[in-house]
């Protein structure tokens, strides 16, 4: 489980690191979005793989705290996703105010010769 874990954030990072550097922004908002993805998926794994653990402990001292689940990680990761879909939203409204003054969707707002 943890290799398919660090595989996909190696391929998200990887992924999203070579679409911020093409001259498209509408490339570099999915890539963008691909290294929160991954960053996201970095922030829950952090917080201990564990299937069907209970999240809060009742009584800290009686009980072995490796088989809880932390639940600070999966409320840091809620909270990523909605403001990244915010962000995403934003983007791709200032991308389209963008394309309809220059005209051209490249980054520095010229097409190459």
């Amino acid at each position: 489980m943890e290799l398919i874990l660090a595989l996909a954030i190696g391929v998200l990072t990887g992924s999203g690191v070579w679409l911020l550097l093409r001259p498209r922004t509408f490339q570099v908002i999915i890539g963008l979005s691909l290294l929160s993805y991954a960053v996201n998926l970095f922030i829950f794994g952090m917080g201990r793989l564990r299937v069907g653990a209970a999240p809060v402990l009742e009584n800290p001292d009686a009980v072995d705290p490796s088989l809880y689940a932390d639940p600070l990680p999966q409320a840091l990761v809620l909270t990523a996703i909605v403001i990244s879909f915010a962000m995403t939203a934003l983007f791709l409204v200032v991308m389209l105010a963008s394309r309809g003054l220059s005209g051209t969707d490249h980054v520095d707002g010229r097409e190459e010769s």
